[in-house]
């Protein structure tokens, strides 16, 4: 057995173990272990690192992870970024749940035997919102904001012809008026073309291993009476009120990815992915990638299947991929469209640039 064998090998041991380490560790698992009906939604910091990115892989419902063959992997399954050979580069928009505004802008970059690196921003923000009391239920004529960043750096390698891995390591801000929680994390991919049905491929990512999340700033500062019965004491003793820290959203996704027809015209591409959160219960994510000429695309997926209580539903996209400037540069535009019940639905906007 060659030594690259060997060492894919003991690469995919290691992940496997590291994940089952993490699916009994997480408090889901455990809850589930006593019987108790617990989700555990919502018990999480920095949420908005679930919410997907990359118009293509929402029109297929969330199903990307064994694909992941664009610079969206950078999100996705950072292994798939090593298989990119060209610059990619890429920003999506959408108007969010809630009057939210999401971001995604990512740059992969080959660097000929070394590797691929990259470069990954995500964004949720919202417009300013009237600092309300309950002594002025209307306001008080302050504005305060909130938002969420995470800044990722990628990279990635063909540890064989046939195997992938990839690394992310991130910072993580969250912020409301005066007071802010920071966080690092990484994420460990992997995806393995095999020898049949036309090269499926097996990815798996772990995604947000990190440090806890707690919130610091003036707004906790207060003052407190040293004996409010008494006249004259002093009432303006300092005191800061004392927050808990959270979990980051920690989640296993696991994806099978086919083509089910294959040729220079036509490529139909059926992929499924499996879903544990540490902050929710298991899914599965579902899609379909139909391309011709590798020019116009149309997409369709489900997402959340199998998910209690859950919002997610039917999603569908368009792309189109052409030149720009000749075969040195290529431009792709991509739409989707997600339904999630109740919280109505997203349409996501996505431009890459290929160079």
């Amino acid at each position: 057995m060659m030594k690259g064998e060997i060492l894919v090998k003991k690469i995919s041991l290691l992940l496997l173990s590291l994940s089952l380490c993490l699916w009994f560790a997480s408090p889901v698992c455990r809850a589930q272990a006593v019987g108790q009906n617990v989700s555990k939604a919502g018990t999480t910091a920095a949420v908005f690192l679930e919410i997907p990115v990359g118009a293509r892989a929402i029109g297929m419902g969330g199903a990307f992870v064994g694909t992941a063959n664009d610079v969206t992997s950078l999100y996705w399954n950072a292994a798939g970024m090593a298989r990119l050979h060209r610059n990619e580069a890429i920003f999506t928009h959408s108007e969010w749940i809630a009057d939210t505004k999401f971001d995604f802008a990512a740059l992969a970059i080959p660097l000929e035997g070394f590797g691929n690196l990259g470069l990954s921003f995500t964004s949720l923000s919202m417009d300013d919102m009237l600092v309300r009391t309950v002594e002025r239920p209307e306001g008080t004529g302050e504005r305060f904001s909130a938002g969420s960043f995470a800044l990722g750096v990628h990279y990635a390698r063909n540890l064989s012809e046939k195997f992938s891995i990839g690394f992310t390591v991130k910072y993580i801000s969250d912020k409301i008026w005066d007071m802010q929680a920071q966080a690092l994390a990484v994420d460990v991919g992997t995806l393995f073309t095999t020898n049949f049905l036309n090269g499926m491929r097996i990815g798996a990512q772990i995604s947000n291993f990190g440090t806890d999340m707690k919130l610091a700033g003036r707004d906790t500062r207060t003052f407190h009476p040293i004996d409010p019965n008494k006249i004259g004491s002093n009432d303006r003793i300092p005191q800061n009120i004392e927050l808990d820290s959270w979990h980051l959203p920690l989640n296993f996704q696991f994806g099978l990815a086919v083509d089910a027809i294959k040729s220079d015209e036509n490529v139909l591409t059926i992929e499924a992915d499996a879903l544990h959160p540490a902050d929710n219960y298991e899914s599965m994510n579902v899609g379909v990638e139909y391309g011709f000429m590798q020019t116009v695309f149309v997409r369709g997926g489900y997402q959340s299947l199998f998910l209690t209580d859950g919002e997610g539903g039917l999603s569908f996209g368009a792309g189109v991929l052409a030149n720009l400037f000749g075969d040195e540069m290529k431009g792709r535009f991509d739409y989707a469209y997600t339904d999630f019940g109740r919280l109505k639905a997203v349409h996501v906007f996505a431009l890459s640039v290929l160079f």
